[in-house]
Parts: C-alpha cells; sequence; structure tokens
C-alpha cells in the first residue's frame, strides 16, 4: 500500500525540493561535475538536471537501489549519467562505497543529504558527514536539510513525541531532531564550514516542540581534520 504525502506537509517540503534544485543548477553552472546524491530513494534529478560532463551518483540500501536500476533500465535510462551505489549509512563508510563507485575525491563535488539525517542516529550522522568532508576537494559543497525544534527541549522526547503520530513511525523512526545551532555544530564537527542557511516553512501553527527544517549549505574548510564527536 502507498500513502500520499499530506497536504500540511507539501509547504516545507516544496521549499525543500526547491532549496535542493537550486543548488543543483548552481553547482552544474559553477562547474562542478559530480553530483552525490545520499540516501536518494526514487530522487529523479540524475534525470530533470541531466547535463554532458555531469555525473550522478546516488547512495541508498541495496533493496531500494535494485528496484530503482529496474525502473531506469525500464525507461533506458542509467549509466553512465547516473551511477547507483548500495550503502547502509549505519554499517558502510561512505567514502569507501563512493571511491568504489568511481568518484574522484579530487575533483568538486556537491554532496546532497535531503531529508536523511532525522533518520540517522546522532552517530551515524556524523559518520557520513565526516566521510563525505573526507572526499571533499576544495570548491566541493554540502546541501543538506536538518530536523530541528526549539531549545530547552529533550531532543530524545521530541523525537519520541513525534514518532508517535506518524504512520511510519515504528518501521522508519525519526531519529535526530536538535536544536539548531546544535545541529549546525555536528555538521560542523564533521568537517564542515556553514555558510548558508534558510528556514523552510513551518507547514501548521500547532506543530509540536516548535519542529522546522533548517536546510543549509556548507563548505569543506582547506585544511582541518574532523573533530571526533564526544
Amino acid at each position: 500500500m502507498r500513502f500520499g504525502v499530506p497536504d500540511w506537509l507539501l509547504p516545507g517540503i516544496e521549499a525543500r525540493t526547491r532549496f535542493i534544485d537550486d543548488q543543483v543548477m548552481r553547482a552544474i553552472s559553477s562547474g562542478i561535475r559530480q553530483i552525490v546524491i545520499c540516501g536518494a530513494g526514487y530522487d529523479d534529478r540524475a534525470l530533470r538536471f541531466r547535463t554532458s560532463g555531469v555525473r550522478f551518483f546516488e547512495l541508498d540500501h541495496p533493496a531500494t537501489q535494485a528496484d530503482k536500476a529496474r525502473l531506469l533500465r525500464s525507461i533506458g535510462a542509467g549509466p553512465p549519467a547516473v551511477t547507483l551505489a548500495e550503502a547502509d549509512f549505519r554499517n558502510d563508510d561512505a567514502g569507501v562505497v563512493l571511491d568504489q563507485a568511481g568518484h574522484k575525491a579530487g575533483l568538486p563535488t556537491l554532496f546532497i543529504c535531503e531529508g536523511l539525517l532525522v533518520y540517522l542516529d546522532r552517530g551515524t550522522c556524523h559518520a557520513l558527514l565526516a566521510a563525505l568532508a573526507r572526499r571533499a576537494a576544495e570548491g566541493s559543497v554540502l546541501a543538506v536539510s536538518l530536523a530541528t525544534h526549539v531549545e530547552g527541549l529533550d531532543s530524545g522526547e521530541v523525537a519520541s513525541a513525534a514518532n508517535m503520530r506518524r504512520r511510519t513511525g515504528d518501521a522508519e523512526p525519526w531519529q535526530t531532531i536538535l536544536p539548531a545551532a546544535e545541529h549546525l555544530e555536528l555538521v560542523e564537527q564533521a568537517g564542515w564550514t556553514v555558510i548558508l542557511t534558510q528556514w523552510s516553512p513551518v507547514p501548521v501553527s500547532d506543530v509540536a516542540h516548535g519542529r522546522q527544517s533548517l536546510l543549509a549549505t556548507a563548505e569543506p574548510p582547506r585544511q582541518t581534520d574532523p573533530t571526533p564527536l564526544a
């Protein structure tokens, strides 16, 4: 059974989509020729923004990748424009996965984590972002969406309460929802420097705990190593 997106979520999703689309168009126009989408699912940007010389790498769970490969074949799409790489971010090093997929660490890359980190625990978020930072040549950009809540609340309790209201809260629980400053610090601890932030619209006025999506872009510092997560 498939469920549609609730109407009240659409404004935030639309704003997030526009934000990431803008980053893709900006990257391509600036000469970036590698775009990595983590947790890509059935994202269609490799088709919508197909450009000669630009290679898309999509990382996701093996089962998802197998189904997407089948769908791409059915419409005559796929390599070399898009490379599907299998990755379980809880166990796999994204850097190793990208290396094996043919990603060139010496060239600038746009890395995208859209609607992904909220589903990962905090340690896995750090490990993923740090792995991407280690493969980020000068000129690379990270575009990321961050699930936040207002200051002064217990983040674990916020996530638990949110999952109780979600149809898929048990099967695919949200795990990392943090105050904005703490979430941005997590990104920077992983080896990135945040350069731009933009709030996504609050879908409804009564969203519990002041939850809101923060959209951000970041760049890799020139000579720094990721800070170990305490």
